[in-house]
């Protein structure tokens, strides 16, 4: 499996983001879906939300 190439590497977040990031987590969105319409990594935004107190749902 091939790995991902992500435009913002290691590129600070935005407001912008973040609030996305709160809106899409907020209508129970996985991480996946989340973090390839942020266009970052599943890492970059599981990290980010977890130091910013938003829980993204678990897919099952």
């Amino acid at each position: 499996m091939a790995k991902e190439h992500f435009e913002r590497h290691k590129q600070p977040w935005n407001g912008e983001e973040a609030g996305q990031l709160r809106m899409l987590a907020g209508k129970g969105k996985g991480l996946r879906e989340i973090a390839k319409a942020l266009n970052r990594s599943e890492e970059s935004t599981k990290d980010f939300a977890k130091k910013n107190k938003i829980e993204i749902q678990k897919k099952r």
